[in-house]
């Protein structure tokens, strides 16, 4: 039975960590407790794996890396001086390795919990590396109880969560490294909302921030009260500290059994009560961040998601510079805004590369869209390069100048440009693809597809004229220049091409592409739905035909539910 509360003044430390930089991911936790404990927090806690990264996947095989998380997480705990601290690292004991949090205090390491539901679908491999834990831990602040479990912990019901409040946990603490994509934040938060809820308790949340490869952790650390308010927020896309007071109710003195027992598990799990004395300094001001459930416009949602991974990827990855061609099309317009707003304008160069087919539109409306942005922009024209190309190949392919050949030889030739620029000044070059056309092969090759990075990799054709008319509106200037937005797609390859010629309109495409690739759709299901079959049939034959194009693109952002690549794993080789 609840009696008075205890005081708790809690930090959820969310930091934007890079995967096996220890000495740097260090520093910043270190940082954050210094800040924490100058707050008067009685605790400060860590996303899951934040002192590695996450997620480390081979390197977790490499042991070294072991040694050297073992290492520095004792360097974690030696400066909790004054403060509980919680921070996730890879734990390991002879052949096995965790997924595990510390829990430290006054300079001693005192406890390390290793996550028991390890996610093993979708981008997740944690099966592949960790051991489950076999330990329920109870965080004790005076006559207060509080749960900790890591990520997948709590999206397991019943599980661990339930486990602790029936222990007499009045508050869960979860620290979690837990991927975007498009409305997350909302699911989390029904998640979040129903164990508070469930299990009358407070539950603190601390999430990962920052670009991994091909994956976003969008932050957005959050408490939510027993009534399920979400009653303080971090930043979503930044890295903050979120520090809040919290009365949590103490529980009756009880005899806390050895064991108990976790729903879908055989055996009981051990029960372990973990004595903490931080108290805080009750004096100093506390930060709460924004309260309620604060929600971002889609579009703004996704081009924050796309600056932060296109900013993480570069500098993380050593590079300063990038260089985009620029089409006077939506693709590269919408990929420039996303480098400028990561990078800034002097870090972006932009490469120009009309041939005959290339409208004055295009030339003027590429001029204004990097003059709208203060971008460089340099125009190399490749007719006499293509020229070189088809005189030197007709005698050993008569038909070179026509049809797709030809088509594509001018595709290939500004990638080599691009590369060709990339490789003198040391910039890395984005592609500007989207998902619509590498979901149906519409793309070359060594051509449009070359590129270090690929921002656009997962945002639909539609989308991506949502974000460009949201930018302008929501920016209240030309962030995109309208006639971009306002021109028909085309790949100006050929007299008088539009996307069109080859593609079902975006609109139906990328419906039908959404039901079948991110939803698993069956083609007689998105019949149903009102597609014409005919439709339907082409569609998912070109883009199982596509997959081996697929299999060689450079890594971009995952932005819906599924991506092609490490979320969607298809079958180069496949007669099903």
């Amino acid at each position: 039975m609840d009696k008075s509360g205890q005081q708790l003044r809690l930090c959820l430390a969310q930091i934007n960590s890079t995967v096996g930089d220890l000495e740097g991911n260090l520093a910043k936790i270190l940082a954050a407790i210094d800040t924490a404990r100058t707050s008067g927090c009685s605790l400060v806690a860590f996303p899951e794996l934040a002192l590695c990264g996450y997620p480390p996947e081979d390197l977790l095989l490499n042991k070294s890396f072991l040694k050297a998380n073992a290492k520095y997480i004792k360097k974690v705990a030696a400066h909790s001086q004054g403060i509980a601290v919680i921070c996730g690292f890879v734990g390991s004991s002879a052949d096995r390795v965790f997924n595990s949090a510390l829990v430290a205090e006054d300079g001693k390491a005192l406890y390390t919990y290793s996550k028991v539901a390890l996610p093993n679908y979708g981008v997740f491999d944690e099966k592949r590396y960790f051991t489950p834990g076999s330990e329920i831990p109870l965080l004790k602040f005076g006559e207060a109880l509080a749960g900790l479990n890591i990520c997948e912990d709590i999206w397991i019901c019943p599980g661990i969560t339930e486990s602790q409040a029936s222990l007499g946990a009045r508050l869960i603490l979860n620290t979690s490294a837990s991927p975007y994509h498009m409305r997350r934040v909302e699911e989390r938060i029904d998640l979040l909302r129903d164990r508070a809820q469930r299990n009358n308790c407070h539950v603190a949340y601390v999430n990962l921030v920052g670009g991994q490869d091909e994956l976003i952790f969008d932050g957005a650390s959050m408490v939510v009260n027993p009534a399920g308010k979400v009653i303080a927020g971090a930043e979503a896309f930044a890295e903050d500290m979120l520090v809040i007071d919290l009365e949590i109710p103490t529980t009756a003195a009880e005899e806390i059994p050895a064991t108990a027992s976790v729903a879908d598990h055989e055996e009981p799990f051990r029960v372990k009560v973990v004595n903490l004395n931080s108290s805080g300094v009750a004096e100093k001001a506390s930060k709460a961040g924004h309260s309620g459930e604060r929600q971002l416009p889609l579009a703004e949602e996704v081009f924050r998601a796309l600056v932060l991974g296109t900013r993480d990827y570069i500098q993380k990855n050593g590079f300063s510079n990038v260089v985009i061609g620029l089409s006077g099309g939506i693709d590269s317009a919408l990929t420039l805004a996303v480098a400028v707003e990561a990078l800034g304008a002097d870090s972006v160069h932009c490469i120009f590369m009309p041939s005959q087919f290339t409208s004055e539109l295009s030339f003027t409306a590429a001029e204004r869209q990097a003059r709208l942005l203060g971008c460089r922009m340099e125009t190399i024209p490749i007719d006499e390069i293509y020229n070189v190309y088809v005189r030197e190949l007709k005698p050993h392919y008569p038909r070179i100048a026509t049809g797709l050949t030809s088509e594509n030889l001018q595709a290939r030739i500004r990638g080599n440009i691009l590369m060709a620029y990339s490789n003198r000044s040391g910039a890395i070059v984005l592609n500007t693809s989207n998902k619509s056309e590498a979901a149906v092969g519409y793309t070359t090759l060594y051509g449009d597809m070359v590129g270090g990075f690929a921002v656009l990799k997962d945002i639909p054709k539609t989308l991506v004229f949502e974000i460009s008319r949201y930018l302008n509106k929501s920016r209240s200037r030309e962030v995109i220049a309208e006639e971009i937005i306002a021109r028909p797609p085309t790949a100006e390859l050929k007299a008088d091409q539009a996307d069109s010629d080859s593609l079902p309109p975006y609109e139906v495409l990328d419906e039908i592409l959404r039901l079948y690739v991110e939803l698993d759709t069956e083609e007689a299901e998105i019949v149903r739905l009102g597609f014409e079959r005919k439709t339907v049939k082409r569609v998912i034959a070109m883009v199982r035909a596509a997959e081996y194009k697929r299999r060689q693109s450079p890594p971009g952002i995952k932005v819906t539910p599924r991506a092609f690549g490490r979320d969607r794993r298809w079958p180069i080789t496949n007669r099903f």
